[in-house]
């Protein structure tokens, strides 16, 4: 587990030394031995915000100690933290420290700081996290996908889904699956889908793609638990996992009508794994 947290907090550290260049998450997910697009899900699951926000964070709280404590021109001081103009700069540092950038010279001005982060995992209480492996030949699915940014897609995928509902029986597909895939640096496509019949018409609007057969780690949740057994596949069960590596460039939700007698639908998550 030290091995795996260690090389994620390397991760980080690299950022730290960095601040002041163009950090690419390529090269950030890189130090942690990790695709960007498991890194950034992994990022939000163990530190509770995006790797740009973090980013975004750190470098307004370095500008405003470096403006209270030099004469740095505010120009400078923007360009050096990856803002084009003093009028972007100026809204950002607003923003985050309530005053502007001039008035952070005077002294005693109050400013926000953020402190970088230092990753470490606690286990405690023996928590259980009940999950399967099992192979699985390639598929494929059909559906709607619509790309979304890593800052931003924890607040707009939902709105993509109710988007979906809100076609009521009009909707072309039942929404069997949520799936990221095709991570481009912060940008991925989110998937609604089901699984394509190939004697079925395409619906309008949909298409198909072929998920590769692989090992999948399958995670039993509810509707009211999902985010919380997310959390803990990247925060608790992935740093304790022997044996296997995360394989692909993408992650499953799947939703099934509940079970007779049972009140929620049936949820899980799939995550692809390979043996090492």
């Amino acid at each position: 587990m030290q091995s795996w947290i260690g090389a994620f907090q390397e991760s980080i550290d690299f950022m730290e030394q960095n601040m002041a260049d163009e950090l690419d998450i390529g090269t950030v997910a890189g130090k942690a031995a990790l695709s960007p697009f498991y890194y950034q899900r992994i990022f939000g699951a163990l530190c509770g915000m995006t790797v740009g926000d973090y980013i975004r964070a750190r470098r307004m709280t370095l500008a405003a100690q470096e403006l209270n404590r030099s004469d740095a021109r505010v120009i400078d001081v923007a360009v050096k933290y990856g803002y084009d103009s003093p009028d972007s700069f100026a809204k950002a540092f607003q923003r985050f420290h309530g005053i502007t950038p001039s008035q952070a010279r005077e002294p005693g001005a109050v400013l926000r700081s953020f402190a970088p982060l230092h990753i470490k995992i606690t286990l405690e209480g023996g928590n259980m996290l009940d999950y399967r492996i099992v192979e699985k030949a390639p598929f494929t699915i059909v559906g709607i996908r619509r790309p979304f940014n890593s800052d931003t897609s924890y607040q707009e995928i939902p709105g993509f889904w109710d988007e979906w509902l809100a076609q009521g029986e009009a909707r072309p597909i039942k929404g069997t699956f949520g799936v990221c895939m095709d991570m481009k640096g912060k940008d991925f496509d989110y998937w609604i889908a089901d699984l394509y019949l190939p004697w079925e018409e395409i619906p309008v609007g949909c298409e198909t793609r072929v998920i590769p057969g692989s090992l999948w780690a399958q995670f039993p949740c509810t509707m009211k638990t999902l985010q919380k057994t997310n959390t803990e596949i990247w925060s608790e069960w992935l740093p304790a996992l022997h044996g296997y590596a995360l394989a692909g460039e993408y992650d499953i939700e799947v939703y099934l009508p509940p079970e007779e007698g049972a009140e929620d639908s049936a949820v899980y998550i799939w995550v692809p794994l390979v043996k090492v």
